[in-house]
């Protein structure tokens, strides 16, 4: 009698609604975002992962489903989703658009581990990439983004904790301190992390063993060796997030499973298991498209299991209802002011189910304004100064050519008493 896979398992229709209630609202909250969808192969060359997760991490090392084609080629099962995302931005000129690219994905993961609640060999991922800028404010729309998908679930009890690994400025003396600690406790490791104290000693932190975590909570805390670049990020990220009223936890000693983050990361716990794992999680890779033959370029990203999704809405007696959205409005500023609040002009559309994006960095107005102009988006809201010390914004009907200034209040009611347009279903 054949029976699924071990670490597999089938979906039966009795489980279909949970599953499509997930996947519908993590495409309505990135169509709310302004995020793109991208599918990538299920597959991809082996070297994409030697070469981006990192070769000294248990996915690599433990993980992979790695196997020979008949052409003779390395072929590897998708481990995870933000590799695969860099190669299709290199691959196919994503640096020509207008920076930063907004994509997001779901589908399925393999990696072969010891099956558990939660915890399969096939799993299935929604994740989300912004690529293109080293602005701490996309870090924070990108956690606002996790946020708010888990909110809109009904999900109840999570935590955020929030750390900076920093960069490749000032990591090489935080793992000196790191490597004199542990050198202290070298009889007290697992065999793994004896492994891991010679080859990634980062990895050190990323240990679940029990007597591990005891010398873990010891160890010399990396936010006190941040550059000052590094340390500035960092207190903007955390800036935006109180603006946007985000909760979060310091954890020093959150590094996260893969080689290939820098500065910011974090993760979201549910109450209810969060001695076993993260429910998601992300963070900055500024780094990686470059080690992937691509020219520099910064980055920032999520992901979160569905199962796991699914395993904590059962937990908490939860039955998510579909819900849609309606307009679409990009935010622009006009000076310096304005820049410091189109995130939180833009997250107020989103609590009141209006689409909205915006830009960041060095532009200018009229440079903004062809942005809006080339993202189909009906609507813009212009922000600066004077608008900022009037408590007002302008807002400008793209179709008729037509604007006047206003309360955001009364944008957002102008908005929404136009009907929602038919969104187009994305693949």
């Amino acid at each position: 009698m054949f029976k699924a896979p071990r670490g597999t398992q089938d979906i039966l229709p009795e489980d279909q609604n949970h599953w499509r209630v997930v996947e519908a609202k993590a495409t309505e909250v990135c169509r709310l975002f302004q995020y793109k969808r991208i599918d990538t192969p299920i597959f991809e060359q082996t070297e994409l992962f030697l070469r981006g997760v990192g070769e000294g991490t248990d996915i690599v090392e433990k993980q992979m489903y790695t196997f020979e084609d008949r052409g003779g080629d390395r072929i590897t099962l998708r481990p995870e989703g933000t590799a695969p995302i860099c190669r299709a931005y290199i691959e196919h000129g994503m640096h020509n658009q207008p920076q930063p690219v907004r994509l997001y994905y779901t589908g399925p993961i393999f990696r072969y581990e010891r099956p558990q609640k939660g915890r399969m060999r096939q799993h299935h991922q929604f994740g989300v990439e912004a690529i293109g800028s080293s602005d701490p404010v996309f870090d924070a729309q990108v956690i606002d983004l996790a946020w708010r998908f888990y909110r809109s679930l009904g999900l109840k009890g999570l935590t955020l904790q929030l750390n900076s690994i920093g960069c490749s400025d000032c990591r090489p003396d935080y793992l000196a301190a790191l490597g004199y600690y542990y050198s202290d406790h070298v009889n007290n490791l697992c065999p793994d992390c004896s492994m891991r104290r010679l080859r990634s000693p980062l990895r050190l932190l990323d240990c679940k063993n029990a007597s591990c975590q005891d010398t873990v909570t010891g160890a010399p805390r990396i936010l006190d060796y941040l550059c000052q670049p590094c340390g500035s990020h960092f207190e903007e990220l955390k800036g935006y997030l109180d603006k946007r009223r985000i909760g979060y936890e310091l954890n020093p000693y959150l590094v996260r499973g893969l080689d290939y983050y820098t500065r910011t990361v974090f993760e979201i716990q549910p109450a209810e298991v969060r001695g076993q794992s993260a429910i998601g999680g992300g963070g900055r890779y500024d780094n990686l498209i470059e080690q992937l033959g691509g020219r520099p370029t910064p980055a920032v990203g999520f992901a979160t299991g569905l199962e796991r999704i699914i395993m904590n809405l059962q937990n908490q007696g939860i039955r998510s209802e579909d819900v849609w959205v309606g307009r679409k409005v990009f935010v622009v500023y006009a000076d310096e002011a304005g820049k410091r609040e189109v995130l939180a002009i833009a997250a107020t559309l989103q609590d009141n189910n209006i689409s909205a994006t915006f830009t960041s960095g060095d532009y200018s107005l009229k440079s903004q304004m062809r942005q809006a102009g080339s993202s189909g988006s009906p609507w813009v809201i212009v922000v600066g100064q004077d608008e900022v010390s009037k408590d007002s914004v302008v807002l400008r009907n793209m179709a008729k050519g037509t604007q006047e200034e206003t309360s955001l209040g009364n944008a957002i009611k102008q908005i929404g008493r136009q009907r929602p347009s038919d969104w187009p279903v994305d693949r």
